[in-house]
């Protein structure tokens, strides 16, 4: 036998648990080898403190304080878990296709152009007092492009759709007066007609130039003066 197994067989020798052969042949050895026999009687000292004083080594002083420290430390390194955030309620975004959104811009592209020319017409069109005379010299440039475009009336269209305006009230009260014409003397006929051929003849005149000359601002405004006179004259007289 070896030290080797001879070391390995020390423990249970020493519990008596070998063979009787076995036994004997460690027991041999130990007679034989130094080394061996100290390393027998180290682990024999170290059984016989075990068997002694074995329960008092094993038993820790004050063990409920020492378990208490233990579940303390315990207690300690365990984290509670994380508060629970309630979930946030998500917001709806709207989601378009690409035909949604190319029909969109072009509704807002027409509803804006259809505000700006109305914008335009309003911001261009001139006053009441001066609808029918506005002479094409104090028309401003954005006009003359505009009137170009169609997107507002030119002074010359404005003009005879004013004269075209105070023709229709000449026939209204010319109407009137035919209706009594019949009642007045012979004086109040004659004077009427006298005044009518007057007027008449400037109001030829007047529209004779200016189907010759549109832009003749003062024939204009003596035509508009003419027919003014004229309306006047027979509102006068159909009150007789």
């Amino acid at each position: 036998m070896n030290c080797e197994e001879c070391r390995s067989a020390i423990s249970p020798f020493l519990d008596n648990e070998l063979e009787p052969a076995l036994a004997d042949t460690v027991r041999g050895h130990l007679a034989l080898c130094q080394e061996c026999a100290a390393v027998c009687e180290d682990i024999a000292s170290i059984f016989e403190v075990c068997r002694t004083d074995g329960e008092d080594l094993l038993t820790p002083p004050n063990s409920p304080a020492l378990w208490r420290r233990i579940s303390n430390v315990i207690e300690s390194e365990i984290k509670p878990p994380p508060p629970v955030e309630p979930e946030q309620p998500t917001k709806r975004f709207w989601r378009f296709s690409l035909p949604q959104l190319a029909t969109g811009f072009a509704l807002i592209a027409v509803v804006s152009s259809l505000f700006t020319v109305i914008g335009i017409r309003v911001y261009s069109r001139p006053e009441a007092s001066t609808a029918g005379l506005r002479s094409s010299s104090e028309e401003t440039t954005m006009e003359k492009v505009l009137g170009k475009l169609g997107l507002i009336s030119t002074p010359q269209q404005a003009r005879d759709r004013h004269f075209a305006e105070q023709q229709k009230a000449i026939d209204y009260w010319n109407a009137r007066v035919a209706l009594r014409r019949a009642e007045w003397d012979q004086k109040t006929r004659e004077a009427f007609d006298r005044n009518m051929r007057v007027i008449d003849q400037s109001v030829a005149q007047y529209t004779n130039i200016l189907k010759q000359d549109p832009e003749d601002d003062l024939s204009a405004e003596m035509l508009d003066s003419v027919l003014t006179d004229k309306m006047n004259l027979l509102r006068d007289f159909s009150d007789l």
